[in-house]
């Protein structure tokens, strides 16, 4: 695995006491936004609460982050803000010996576990991971409607087709 943008080691033990709240730095919001394929990341920051549950670690709260993407319908840039709830469970690769090893089926609500080696954690690139996955890659910008106008193309809310235009006739 290639180094990360934004590495955030934490020590597994002891925790932090008070919240960890990371910020990237303007180096690595632009190494991260050339990884996810869009135009900016002015401001990327999470704060998060850490606890432990067994042998792993809970991470739990919230990352904000304000980018710039590619408008899917235009294609021009335009500004938006990711508010994310974020709920994360570190756990060691190597588990005890008497910890069982079973398959737990998760729904849609639980935790991501995200498994490390050694003493340390990477909250930064957890946090890098979950900025990913919150970028919607069809996002439309403000100008999407026009964009869709100016080619001709009528909105998927609009009934089309011989039918749709013999009904319109008939309101007339």
């Amino acid at each position: 695995m290639s180094e990360s943008e934004f590495s955030r080691m934490v020590r597994r033990k002891p925790l932090p006491g008070a919240p960890v709240e990371i910020e990237a730095s303007e180096a690595e919001r632009a190494a991260l936004a050339k990884r996810f394929g869009i135009g900016a990341i002015e401001r990327l920051r999470a704060v998060l609460d850490l606890s432990e549950k067994g042998t792993a670690v809970l991470a739990e709260g919230t990352l904000s982050a304000d980018i710039v993407q590619a408008c899917a319908v235009s294609g021009e840039d335009f500004a938006h803000t990711i508010e994310e709830e974020l709920a994360l469970r570190f756990v060691p690769a190597e588990r005890p010996a008497d910890e069982p090893d079973i398959e737990i089926e998760l729904d849609t609500g639980d935790l991501d576990e995200i498994e490390y080696e050694g003493e340390n954690f990477d909250l930064g690139e957890a946090v890098a991971q979950s900025l990913g996955l919150a970028i919607d890659p069809y996002a439309e910008g403000p100008d999407a409607d026009a964009a869709r106008e100016d080619a001709g193309i009528a909105s998927d809310d609009a009934p089309s087709g011989p039918l749709a235009e013999a009904l319109r006739g008939l309101k007339h």
